[in-house]
């Protein structure tokens, strides 16, 4: 199976693409998708909607695995990665892709078995499950990772 995790964002957005057989998993592609500040909304959200639909032709997922945004004190910016997310799940749904949606807590609960984890306990169990020596980077792409592997983790037990 093929999963390709997604950490959406308008700046940036963490991309993963995962193959699994339940047991073993192995790294395919993993990076992020930016678009330049200043640009009008419209055009970045276009630009993150051709890259996501050109990433599932490319490497043609079975499911997918993208974080649920949660609002945090700057409401614009939670519109704008909710916009974002938006095209990206606009995406998704046209390529009939199985779209599982992971809370910050749930996606740390299923790849650490804490809900609170902290970045670097999320990290290590990325390198670990993956043989990694180091977590992927930036954040974002980490982010994308951990998504695309709490989605190997339930489909395993399925």
């Amino acid at each position: 199976m093929r999963i390709l995790g997604i950490d959406p964002g308008l700046a940036t957005v963490g991309f993963a693409v995962l193959d699994t057989d339940g047991r073993e998993k192995e790294l395919i592609s993993v990076g992020v998708i930016k678009t330049a500040a200043g640009t009008p909304d419209p055009i970045r959200l276009k630009e993150i909607y051709d890259d996501i639909t050109a990433l599932i032709h490319e490497y043609k997922p079975d499911s997918c695995a993208v974080e649920q945004i949660f609002f945090s004190k700057n409401v614009s910016t939670g519109i704008q990665v909710a916009q974002a997310r938006g095209v990206i799940m606009l995406a998704l749904e046209n390529a009939a892709l199985k779209i599982y949606e992971y809370t910050p807590s749930a996606m740390k609960l299923a790849l650490t078995g804490d809900g609170n984890a902290d970045k670097k306990a999320i990290q290590k169990m990325v390198c670990i499950e993956l043989g990694l020596d180091e977590a992927p980077k930036p954040d974002d792409a980490a982010d994308a990772v951990s998504l695309a592997l709490s989605l190997s983790s339930e489909l395993r037990w399925q």
